[in-house]
């Protein structure tokens, strides 16, 4: 099968979702005129070491954010934000946090997680997140299309949860959770090994 995006691949699911996949899942944490926000995204990568820098991109807009989602728009006010990461037992409270709220509405409440304050930046993290990244926005970029933005960002601060470091190693306790795609998800446990060669 071939199918060029502009004409439509006539299945119905667009594979779009799932062919790049798995992919993490940043569970984002914002604070802005309106309140605390946290809400999951799965464009969200990691994209440099020294200094560490991350990247999300945010799609789609909601009736009272004209444009963009409450993440990008808290981001533009305040810009900063916190990148939470969620291991396999939090599978269920980060879907609780995908609902659809008004901006203004926490949704650490709807999804039952505790919202601590972070240590560089005036924003709440997950306390129970397997890891929480801070992070300072550097750019937010307009994408082809509407209301489709990246948001990039240099870390200022890590947290990690102690059960979370084996042998000096970040390892989640109970697995990386990913996004596959649709409704799927998976929680990576079965991992191995390889040297790069000399």
């Amino acid at each position: 099968m071939f199918y060029r995006p502009e004409a439509g691949h006539g299945l119905p699911h667009n594979p779009w979702n799932a062919i790049v996949a798995p992919r993490p899942i940043g569970w984002i944490s914002t604070r802005g005129r309106l309140g605390d926000n946290l809400a999951p995204y799965s464009f969200f990568n990691a994209t440099a070491y020294v200094p560490p820098q991350v990247m999300f991109a945010s799609t789609g807009a909601k009736p009272d954010r004209p444009g963009t989602k409450d993440t990008v728009a808290q981001v533009a006010e305040s810009r900063v934000f916190c990148i939470n990461i969620a291991d396999g037992a939090l599978a269920q409270a980060m879907n609780a946090s995908t609902s659809a709220q008004p901006a203004g509405v926490s949704e650490f409440d709807l999804a039952g997680v505790t919202a601590l304050p972070c240590e560089t930046i005036d924003c709440a993290r997950v306390a129970e997140a397997a890891a929480s990244i801070e992070c300072r926005a550097t750019r937010i970029i307009r994408q082809a299309g509407e209301a489709n933005h990246v948001v990039l960002g240099v870390v200022t601060g890590v947290h990690i949860r102690p059960d979370c470091l084996q042998d000096g190693i970040f390892r989640p306790a109970t697995g990386w959770l990913a996004r596959l795609g649709h409704n799927d998800y998976c929680v990576v446990t079965d991992t191995f090994s390889m040297d790069r060669p000399a």
